[in-house]
């Protein structure tokens, strides 16, 4: 069975990695989508977000990562996934990714597989990241190297650019 791990993953945290790689276990095959939302302000542009999850995912034979654009059913029904698979950290994501997969089983005939984060991640938000990073704060405790490098220098070229 194919899967879909859908995310804007800016920037992609162990959290992340973690849910993708225990899907991989469960699953034929697991599609990472990377998304874009018009309205979020990102850290890393799309073509990098797809260069750093494919970096971190390499080692995982059964996991590709494709550019979601659009309706995420559509996607799934266009690569014939039959599940999305969903991180939760917290309560306020169940209900959120609840309402999601309701709608998504009606307008797309999906199914949706909530996998709980593992306890150390359970805190851990891309967002929180960012915020760290913007004010120059270690970030690699919470991403892969190659994201936390990626994030220093992307943070000294603003610096740089600022000072």
């Amino acid at each position: 069975m194919i899967a879909i791990c859908p995310g804007s993953f800016d920037p992609v945290t162990h959290g992340h990695l973690d849910v993708i790689s225990r899907a991989a276990a469960l699953f034929d095959h697991v599609i990472v989508a990377v998304g874009q939302n018009s309205a979020k302000q990102y850290l890393f542009s799309a073509a990098e977000r797809l260069e750093l999850v494919r970096e971190t995912t390499a080692h995982l034979p059964n996991v590709s990562v494709e550019p979601l654009d659009g309706l995420l059913v559509a996607f799934a029904k266009a690569r014939g996934a039959g599940v999305l698979v969903k991180g939760i950290r917290n309560a306020s994501d169940v209900d959120f990714e609840l309402q999601m997969a309701h709608i998504n089983a009606v307008v797309g005939s999906v199914e949706t597989v909530m996998l709980p984060t593992a306890p150390v991640w359970s805190t851990l938000s891309s967002t929180m990241v960012r915020e760290v990073a913007s004010f120059g704060g270690d970030v690699s405790p919470f991403v892969p190297e190659v994201v936390a490098r990626r994030i220093r220098h992307k943070s000294q070229g603003t610096e740089q650019a600022n000072g």
